[in-house]
């Protein structure tokens, strides 16, 4: 017999019933369902090095991570992020205690937010954010505080002003992203400075999201905000495998931190997944020990890419935001004599046959990206293409 429920009270938690579906499932669905391109979930349609996937292969062979892995990840991994950390950006960490392996960086946020957040506490958050990170602060009890990234000469930009005033009595962390999804800011050494300098003067934490660190182009430098004066301490930054490899759905990140730190989201994490990707692990201790060859390479081939689909939307009468970083292209639709984003992403498949996701549903103050919408580029080159020769039909 079904248990009967007090109507005065909904199923869904109250604190996530804003959120409903994700906007990705939403949109992929709708993909499946017209037949459409897909440039708005951010997944590349080929896979990464062979190598790395004969490496998965090995390791699920050879029995190594078909049972459980320890709980802070496999040695070989956690020892492949430091040495990482420590090759590229001169950050040392000890493998034992101040690296701890999550499935994805969106379990690293979750953990990171419900381990450092108590009801009440104030998170400062660039929008607009990926979907994930207002889901958890409220998760965590916490409270969001939105500090908008804004169009200013071809880029989107932080108020640092804006930012200081954002921050109470109150705040608790500051959730930073770079390079920043969706508008593809990379942070300046300036602006990480005066994050910096304003985390340790009011004694903040900060979880900083770097999942895109290798994909910035122009001569752009994604700079760690751990380097920074007094933040190492107070920071815990996220890396993925995901992004920079290729292998999305093998769900692989990791957090580095003081072992305060990592112990405090290692906590959380146990009562999430606690473990996930065993074979996976492996194979991607030995992607990070791929030469600086291979990571050039795959920035110069994104870059290329972004100029192709930038090229195709500008000439099909979007206004383009010229993206530093990630691999995704914000546009305006106001040229077009659009407004609403959203209904214009409802409409784009039936209209041409390609979907693309509005970027209003990653801000508190939607007005902000009323007609703001997000393109990835990690495609083939013949699928940019008959995407943009369709969004021609939308010219002017």
């Amino acid at each position: 017999m079904a248990r009967m429920t007090s109507s005065a009270r909904p199923l869904l938690n109250r604190s996530l019933a804003e959120f409903g579906t994700t906007i990705f499932a939403e949109m992929s669905a709708l993909a499946l369902r017209t037949g459409s391109i897909n440039l708005g979930q951010g997944f590349p349609d080929t896979d990464g090095p062979e190598e790395i996937r004969e490496a998965a292969v090995r390791a699920l062979r050879d029995g190594r991570g078909n049972q459980y892995p320890p709980g802070p990840g496999v040695p070989e991994l956690r020892t492949a992020v430091a040495a990482h950390q420590r090759r590229l950006y001169g950050l040392t960490y000890d493998p034992d205690t101040e690296v701890l392996v999550t499935a994805g960086a969106t379990e690293a946020v979750a953990a990171s937010l419900l381990a450092l957040l108590e009801p009440g506490d104030e998170v400062v958050a660039l929008e607009p954010y990926y979907d994930s990170y207002a889901a958890c602060i409220a998760m965590a009890g916490g409270r969001r505080v939105p500090v908008t990234l804004r169009p200013d000469q071809g880029r989107f930009r932080l108020d640092l002003d804006e930012l200081r005033a954002a921050v109470t009595d109150r705040t608790r962390l500051l959730l930073i992203n770079t390079p920043h999804n969706p508008t593809g800011t990379v942070l300046t050494r300036e602006e990480l400075a005066a994050v910096a300098e304003l985390a340790v003067e009011r004694d903040l934490l900060v979880v900083t999201d770097e999942v895109y660190e290798h994909l910035v182009f122009d001569g752009a430098e994604h700079l760690p905000l751990a380097t920074f004066p007094g933040m190492r301490e107070r920071t815990v930054t996220i890396g993925s495998a995901g992004k920079t490899y290729s292998f999305t759905g093998w769900k692989v990140g990791w957090v580095t931190g003081t072992a305060e730190l990592v112990t405090a989201v290692r906590s959380a994490k146990q009562f999430l997944t606690y473990v996930s990707a065993g074979p996976f692990q492996y194979a991607i201790a030995e992607a990070l020990r791929l030469p600086d060859s291979y990571f050039d390479s795959f920035r110069a081939d994104l870059q290329r890419k972004r100029d192709l689909l930038g090229d195709g939307l500008r000439t099909a009468g979007f206004e383009v935001y010229q993206p530093q970083g990630t691999y995704f292209i914000t546009t305006d639709i106001s040229p077009l004599g659009e407004k609403d984003a959203y209904a214009f992403c409802r409409a784009l498949p039936e209209r041409c046959g390609v979907v693309a996701i509005p970027n209003s549903v990653f801000y508190d103050h939607p007005d902000a990206g009323r007609s703001l919408v997000r393109f990835t580029f990690c495609k083939k080159d013949d699928v940019l293409d008959e995407a943009t020769s369709r969004l021609q039909r939308l010219a002017p």
